[in-house]
Order: C-alpha cells, then sequence, then structure tokens
C-alpha cells in the first residue's frame, strides 16, 4: 500500500491547482485555508455536537456507555469509564468514488 500525502505536500498539491494564471494562490494561503477548517471543526463539534463537509463526510461527537473489559496482559476483569468521542463518517458521495 502506498503512504499517504503529507500536510505539505496536500498544500503544494491544492495551491497549484487552485485558482487561476493571473491570481495563484499561495502555499501559505492554503495552509491558513486548512487551519482554519480545523479551527472551525473543532469549534462546531464542542457546540452542536457535528461538523460536515459536503461530499467528504462529517464528524460527530458520540457517548460511549462505561462496560467491562480485560487486561490483555493478565486477563483481569476491568471496568472501562465512559467517554465521549469524535467519530469521522465518510459521506456515501466520498465511499463510492473511492471504492470504484
Amino acid at each position: 500500500m502506498a503512504t499517504p500525502m503529507s500536510k505539505s505536500k496536500i498544500i503544494a498539491y491544492l495551491s497549484d491547482k487552485v485558482g487561476t494564471k493571473d491570481k495563484p494562490i499561495s502555499k501559505k494561503q492554503t495552509a491558513a485555508f486548512f487551519d482554519e477548517l480545523f479551527n472551525l471543526a473543532v469549534k462546531e463539534c464542542r457546540t452542536s455536537g457535528k461538523f460536515v463537509i459536503p461530499g467528504i463526510g462529517r464528524a460527530v461527537k458520540a457517548h460511549r456507555k462505561a462496560r467491562m473489559g480485560r487486561n490483555p496482559a493478565t486477563g483481569e476483569a476491568i471496568k472501562i469509564k465512559a467517554k465521549t468521542v469524535v467519530r469521522l463518517r465518510a459521506a456515501k458521495a466520498f465511499k463510492d468514488a473511492a471504492l470504484k
């Protein structure tokens, strides 16, 4: 399996592809976009519990109940506390395009 693109490679690729010949977008602007998208996603997940990127998917806050588990080293039963997690769900359009 190929290694995934790094953040700097994604930024370089998008800065080359987006914009026009008259007004290209710099790598600095593209990096600022990603930073702001991250900040917006965090803010929206904290307040409303979900954040949607159209065509790609959504981030959803979910609550996990407390449960019993096992310590793999000793086999001893342990109690795992309840916690809130973030789940990333891919959009149907993204799944269909990626799995073609």
